[in-house]
């Protein structure tokens, strides 16, 4: 069976938001997280449908009630919390036929409460969101999070081994977990970072906070040039990682270096901002921004590296307070 992992700039037929409400850890914060989902869902509707799963839509339909409706589709279904690129299903052809993978989540190793999150999928499957050809394969034996791959639709993964071999997930070897995963997914071969960590961050280093595919001969990178910065040495390491790895046609990756996020505080406590938590939509790229003067440099090269996309900002602030950012929150489907 030929199985391929499409890659995020695969054309997509809608985007997963699970939305806040006052049972999440939003709950202070309400008003605010609201603001920039609404952001998030007015933007992916200009370019494709939005699913939207949520507590109680009559709420988020007055939210959005500026918005184009007709693209959206609202799923009433219970949730823990709103991450829906760790929860949600993740897409794989096989022999050409939309499969719906649904692994566990278990709250980044047990860390949160994520039984309820971690029915969504199989119940948006039964609903038949993702459309009447496509299929189901439950993987609830292994423990994955959309936030830990980057694939780049030629059966190259890109990882990071601090997330998948962290405790409280598979309880297996590097080996053991790699072959998993080509079986999974048909690939040829996993790529692993050894270094590269953000602090605040509860994922264990997703790789999607670390380093991103932009197409199958391009990485782009967190970059920390702070000698000062207390990422320095990690993300160090993990560049010189990058720049030894080779495409699949033993070529050295493109690699486009995006600027170390300046620090944000809550509470003493360092929050994981990062530039890498774009999401590729439909002829355009959605790019969190901190309201920092390194938001326009990140835009330019993120510009460089998608010509045929609209790069738009959106104020990342409010998510990066319960330590995600734009990604995290979202999930595409083909």
């Amino acid at each position: 069976m030929k199985k391929i992992l499409p890659p995020e700039w695969a054309q997509q037929q809608f985007v997963q938001l699970t939305w806040p409400h006052e049972q999440t850890d939003w709950v202070d914060m309400l008003d605010e997280v609201n603001q920039c989902f609404v952001e998030i869902a007015c933007h992916i509707i200009q370019y494709e449908n939005l699913l939207i799963v949520c507590k109680d839509s009559k709420q988020i339909k007055v939210l959005l009630k500026e918005a184009d409706l007709s693209k959206i589709t609202f799923m009433e279904l219970p949730s823990n919390d709103t991450w829906a690129r760790d929860h949600g299903g993740i897409t794989v052809l096989e022999n050409g036929k939309k499969v719906i993978y649904d692994f566990t989540f278990n709250g980044w190793g047990k860390k949160f409460e994520a039984e309820l999150d971690n029915r969504i999928t199989n119940a948006l499957f039964d609903k038949r969101v993702f459309g009447v050809d496509a299929e189901y394969k439950n993987c609830l034996d292994f423990i994955l999070e959309g936030g830990s791959i980057e694939s780049d639709g030629a059966g190259t993964l890109l990882t990071t081994s601090t997330c998948l071999l962290s405790d409280n997930r598979n309880d297996l070897s590097k080996e053991a977990v790699e072959s998993k995963l080509k079986d999974y997914f048909g690939l040829n071969r996993v790529l692993w970072l050894e270094n590269g960590y953000l602090a605040g961050d509860d994922t264990d280093s997703h790789i999607d906070t670390l380093a991103r595919f932009c197409d199958v001969n391009t990485i782009a990178y967190v970059q920390c040039d702070d000698v000062a910065d207390e990422h320095y040495s990690e993300l160090k390491k993990m560049e010189e990682e990058l720049m030894q790895f080779k495409t699949l046609s033993g070529t050295l990756y493109r690699l486009i270096p995006l600027p170390m996020a300046d620090a944000v505080y809550e509470d003493g406590v360092r929050l994981p901002a990062t530039y890498a938590n774009f999401l590729i939509i439909n002829g355009a790229v959605l790019m969190p921004t901190y309201q920092s003067p390194k938001d326009e440099i990140a835009l330019k090269q993120l510009e460089q590296v998608f010509p045929e996309r609209k790069i738009i900002g959106i104020n990342c602030l409010p998510l990066i307070k319960q330590h995600g950012s734009l990604h995290c929150v979202t999930m595409q489907y083909i």
